[in-house]
């Protein structure tokens, strides 16, 4: 499927030479590590004794029985430590850190997860840090940006463009450019150039090949179909990589409707027609740009998803008809996230409750016989504020969450 980095038509390295040689040595460093029968028990071993590894597969009998129609399992990435999936792509690439000798990381956060799940990497392994936030991401997820300079790194806010994920990503190229000999990228989504894309999918294909042996040893079966969210594409190609092979398993990757994909105000790149082929942030997929190929706006009401591209890999996958792409509006989320709290005492972050918003449309077209995956690919703690705003349901809550904002805004 991939041939020099290249996913068909999608991905490659566009890169400035000054860079080559970096990427080069990553390249290395990786194909080294999957050649060695040592590093996978290794990268095992160090999320089960450090992460909490295996999570666990739950079955949502109550949402279950709501809908009426396919039996519901969850993939509990919530449970990692730090809550959230970034855990096994950044807890991978500190042990490539090691391997290279490199003594500092940087990296790019939108919801904050990874950016937390990097800072915690950096504490273990004892290396200097630095995370860069749009100031939009830094204002809205607080409680992440408060952890990751406890944990000892440096946060800077970016205030280019739309002070988002996309701009916090330019920023930590040119930190990288600036420093490459002593300091590692740690990429946190299934995007960039080439070996990312690589090198993030495989260390999270630990979802998948997880889920896959758990469901089929609770149930003695596959999934029917299995939905992950999509924002980069790191916790859809972990959970997906498990499935690829089974003919009979339906891949959806859903993605941020926003207020709807004819709108203009959302984030879908495969699940609407507004996207276009073009070559930006060192990789070629779809994105978000308009005719002269300047990246437009997004927005989404997580984080994490309101990103201009999304993985090479796939939109590989889409071309093959291997995974189908569907959106889904922030009503839709919020809505969804109301139900799986109210419903199973679970607490999905913004980012994963699209996954479940598509499920819950979908669960009540199949029958009792059927069995659904989705992947929680993170706890919906970091979104405390913007959910009370989304709720709004509580005058005297809504006035307490109005104060602290303000002042962790200050």
């Amino acid at each position: 499927m991939s041939t020099a980095g290249y996913y068909s038509q999608y991905g490659g390295a566009f890169i400035p030479e000054i860079l080559v040689a970096t990427i080069q040595e990553l390249e290395r460093a990786f194909a080294d590590a999957q050649a060695d029968p040592a590093f996978w028990p290794e990268f095992r071993q160090l999320m089960a004794s450090y992460s909490g590894r295996p999570t666990p597969v739950t079955f949502a009998g109550n949402l279950t029985q709501h809908f009426g129609g396919a039996q519901i399992y969850i993939k509990r990435e919530d449970l990692n430590h730090t809550g959230a999936h970034k855990a096994n792509n950044v807890m991978g690439q500190g042990l490539l850190v090691q391997r290279m000798g490199k003594k500092r990381v940087i990296a790019e956060t939108g919801a904050g997860q990874h950016g937390v799940a990097t800072a915690t990497m950096a504490a273990k392994f004892g290396l200097d840090c630095t995370i860069y936030m749009g100031a939009v991401d830094v204002a809205r997820q607080r409680p992440n940006v408060f952890w990751m300079e406890r944990l000892g790194a440096t946060v800077v806010p970016v205030t280019d463009g739309s002070q988002t994920l996309k701009d916090a990503i330019n920023e930590a190229m040119r930190d990288w450019v600036t420093n490459m000999d002593d300091t590692h990228y740690v990429l946190g989504t299934a995007c960039g150039p080439h070996p990312f894309p690589a090198i993030v999918s495989y260390f999270q294909s630990i979802i998948g090949t997880e889920a896959r042996q758990q469901l089929h040893d609770i149930t003695g079966r596959l999934p029917d179909r299995v939905y992950a969210c999509v924002g980069g594409g790191s916790n859809a190609m972990g959970m997906f990589s498990g499935f690829l092979d089974d003919a009979g398993v339906e891949l959806i990757g859903v993605e941020a409707g926003g207020e709807g994909v004819d709108t203009g105000r959302h984030a879908a790149r495969l699940a609407s027609t507004d996207a276009s082929l073009g070559v930006a942030q060192g990789y070629k997929t779809y994105f978000l740009q308009d005719e002269d190929g300047q990246m437009r706006e997004t927005h989404s009401v997580a984080a994490g998803l309101d990103y201009v591209g999304v993985s090479p890999i796939l939109a590989h996958h889409k071309d093959q008809g291997r995974v189908r792409f569907e959106a889904t509006t922030d009503d839709e989320v919020i809505e969804a996230l109301r139900l799986t709290m109210q419903k199973e005492g679970l607490i999905p972050a913004l980012e994963s409750a699209h996954a479940f918003a598509q499920a819950f449309k979908e669960a009540p077209t199949l029958s009792p016989d059927q069995i659904i995956l989705i992947n929680q690919s993170g706890r919906g703690d970091k979104d405390i504020f913007t959910v009370a705003d989304a709720f709004n349901d509580d005058p005297a809550w809504q006035a307490f969450i109005q104060n602290k904002a303000e002042q962790y805004r200050a």
